[in-house]
């Protein structure tokens, strides 16, 4: 099945739709991964965060040494942790994801947060008190090591995830390469309807993570394709209340990337390009939307850039 792709800023192209990888643990990410290619997902999200970018390029060796795809037909994401924000501590972060993928090239860097912490190998530095240990690097500095990712051919494209409406338009007025994608919490819930006009003015893409909104997450935020009103759709469509949540991204212009590690739930996800919600069903799924997020990163408030403590 053909899934539609975007283009950037920069003419590169990204499928919108793909494999999230985030808390799935080893032994398990590389499973999922070959599934995944097996079914016909090439968009493949990471994050030197998440520990897993060896597993994933284990599976990716796999399916190229197999003969399923090329190397050019896949579309590697991973992203640069808070603990290497500085100018010069990017470019090293980013060839240590190389070296971990076993790849000559990462599709698309992201910046993972717009905050940093105290640079080091601890991915989450704490003082004696357990609070994290930020320091405040401007993210325009570590976008000038993004650019320099770029520049040295590392990277094919690079952008930002978690980035607030005014640190993006900060980030586009003073960037010499502009970023091409902004990777947020989109679902139900939180339908992003003001930062996703923003960034279309801007000329930035939207990946939408989580959209499933991480059933039986820690936050107790309930997740709205159980909701009568999404089953509804669900059984019009012969589809899952999943595939109703994901269509609902694909539909406004943004890629989402849900996450599993069963093959059955890996394929069931992807049975998304044969139906169209209407723009009337669309309107009414904005109306559910609480705004409640599942990824607040609530430790990171006091930083001077955590981004929401804004609306948008």
């Amino acid at each position: 099945m053909s899934v539609p792709s975007v283009t950037f800023n920069d003419g590169n192209k990204m499928p919108m739709f793909g494999l999230g990888t985030y808390l799935s643990k080893p032994g398990e990410v590389e499973e999922a991964v070959k599934c995944a290619i097996q079914v016909g997902y090439r968009h493949i999200d990471t994050a030197f965060f998440y520990e897993n970018e060896k597993e994933i390029g284990q599976a990716i060796k796999e399916k190229i040494n197999d003969g399923t795809v090329k190397r050019e037909d896949l579309f590697i994401t991973t992203k640069l942790w808070c603990n290497s924000h500085k100018e010069n501590e990017v470019v090293p972060a980013c060839k240590q994801s190389l070296q971990n993928f076993g790849l000559d090239y990462i599709d698309l860097y992201l910046i993972h947060w717009p905050f940093a912490f105290k640079s080091g190998t601890e991915l989450t530095p704490r003082d004696a008190e357990g609070k994290i240990e930020f320091q405040e690097t401007d993210y325009l500095e570590t976008w000038k090591g993004m650019e320099s990712c770029k520049q040295q051919g590392l990277v094919r494209s690079i952008g930002v995830s978690n980035f607030n409406s005014e640190q993006l338009e900060r980030l586009v007025a003073s960037a010499q390469i502009k970023p091409v994608n902004n990777q947020v919490e989109v679902t139900l819930n939180l339908n992003q309807k003001p930062l996703l006009e923003v960034c279309k003015k801007l000329n930035v893409t939207v990946t939408g993570f989580s959209p499933l909104g991480r059933p039986g997450n820690r936050y107790g935020i309930k997740n709205l394709w159980d909701e009568p009103e999404i089953q509804e759709l669900a059984k019009k469509y012969n589809k899952t209340g999943a595939n109703i949540a994901c269509r609902f991204l694909l539909q406004r212009g943004v890629t989402p990337i849900p996450k599993s590690i069963t093959p059955s739930r890996i394929k069931e996800n992807f049975d998304i390009f044969n139906f169209n919600l209407t723009p009337e069903e669309i309107t009414k799924i904005e109306a559910m939307g609480t705004g409640a997020r599942v990824a607040p990163f609530t430790e990171a408030k006091d930083s001077l850039y955590y981004p929401f403590k804004i609306p948008f």
